[in-house]
């Protein structure tokens, strides 16, 4: 059942973006000699009057062919014999029709579950950012320069961008209409850490040491087992956590005994000094119902987050902050469709549908952000060329153009295998 609702959610995307290309190669008389859903042979078609319409072999992808697309051919209702800015226009239609497709299925989610206003819910009043004056119920619009439309924004902000604990605040708030601007240092949560991480076993056994930190500068290997803190026989992890709470670690140095390869060691080291910051206030990341003539709005901002996301994603790609790891092809995104619809299963047809909506927003703003990307053979790369031939006001080398489309295309097949391969390693 997960890959078939997978396949229909593909198809569903794919099918709206090749629309996009096909409505718009008409609206400018260009013949489309194929339209087909999936890739390879054909599994069922029909002749048109002017177009063949297929289901093909492969569920993955679809297209599009217009006459004399990729060859030099101008004949009437060739790709070719349309204007320039025409052709630009059925280029980019496949991406804007994902952005709409996300923008329609947003503003259904909107309207049946709300949205996240970003709001404050709480604010410690012990803390900077109530003395710097936040209050309970003002509406974040801003947060270090950073627009924030939803609860959402701040989050992923959040997640993407390292809040330093010595870092200034800046944020702007909405309160009874009026805005108002605050900054301040976040508060800092102290902790002192040895520097393990620990494995899920019943003893406490170190997974792996965190660089930088004091046990990475002792015997201790990833492996070892702790067997006693200053005296205090360890036997299990829940015995280290119950040390811990009754003798929290400070700067005063600890004496550890711990066993590698059947041997009983001994160290001493002085736990390091942790701090994180601490925001002192959280936000709504609830979906609300909303009015009806906020759905429109809010349907936009959804789209925008989504948009938005895939952006940040793609600089972090290229930045370092995500590795391709972190990267989803075909297989993870149905592995990630199957396990919504099952987790979402006994919460009922109406988490199910939401759920699997909010995936779908997801993929088609993805789709049409990955195809507006300037590279050979995305249609981001084709707008290139034909943005260079309208400021030219004369075509290009067509010949060199397919070449570099088709180098481009192996090279996303590659990482095509790549990324799949990475999701079967995930999955198994």
């Amino acid at each position: 059942m997960r890959i078939i609702i997978a396949l229909l959610i593909f198809s569903a995307i794919i099918l709206f973006h090749e629309l996009g290309h096909f409505l718009l190669a008409k609206a400018n008389h260009i013949v489309v000699v194929e339209f087909s859903l999936g890739m390879g042979p054909r599994l069922l078609s029909w002749q048109g009057p002017e177009t063949r319409y297929s289901l093909k072999l492969l569920p993955f992808g679809g297209s599009c062919a217009m006459l004399g697309e990729d060859t030099d051919d101008q004949q009437p209702g060739s790709f070719l014999s349309a204007p320039v800015w025409g052709r630009i226009s059925v280029v980019a239609a496949g991406p804007v029709f994902n952005f709409i497709l996300a923008l329609v299925f947003s503003m259904i989610i909107v309207a049946l579950a709300g949205s996240d206003r970003p709001y404050i819910v709480t604010v410690d009043e012990n803390s900077a950012a109530y003395e710097a004056g936040l209050r309970e119920g003002d509406v974040i619009t801003k947060f270090n320069g950073y627009g924030i439309d939803l609860g959402k924004d701040l989050y992923v902000y959040s997640y993407l961008n390292e809040i330093d604990a010595g870092q200034i605040i800046h944020m702007t708030v909405k309160r009874d209409g009026e805005k108002k601007e605050f900054s301040f240092y976040p508060d800092k949560n102290v902790r002192y850490l040895l520097g393990l991480n620990r494995t899920d076993s019943d003893v406490l056994e170190v997974g792996s040491l965190i660089p930088g930190m004091p046990l990475e500068n002792t015997g201790v290997k990833a492996g070892d087992v702790i067997t006693s803190i200053n005296g205090f026989e360890i036997t299990s992890a829940e015995a280290y956590d119950e040390y811990i709470a009754e003798h929290p670690l400070d700067g005063s140095t600890v004496h550890l005994t711990y066993e590698h390869d059947g041997l009983e060691y001994e160290t001493d080291l002085t736990p390091a000094v942790y701090e994180t910051p601490v925001l002192g206030f959280s936000y709504n990341l609830a979906s609300e119902k909303l009015k009806a003539t906020e759905v429109p709005k809010y349907g936009l901002l959804e789209t925008k987050y989504m948009i938005r996301t895939t952006l940040l994603s793609l600089k972090g790609l290229f930045t370092g902050g995500i590795g391709i790891n972190d990267l989803s092809g075909p297989v993870g995104v149905v592995d990630v469709i199957g396990d919504t619809y099952e987790e979402s299963r006994s919460m009922g047809v109406f988490a199910v549908v939401i759920n699997l909506m909010n995936i779908a927003v997801l993929l088609s703003a993805n789709l049409g952000v990955m195809n507006l990307l300037p590279l050979p053979a995305l249609d981001g790369g084709r707008l290139v060329f034909l943005l260079i031939e309208a400021i030219r006001r004369k075509p290009g080398n067509r010949e060199l153009e397919g070449m570099i489309h088709f180098v481009g295309l192996m090279l996303l097949l590659v990482l095509m295998v790549v990324i799949m391969y990475h999701d079967v390693i995930k999955i198994l």
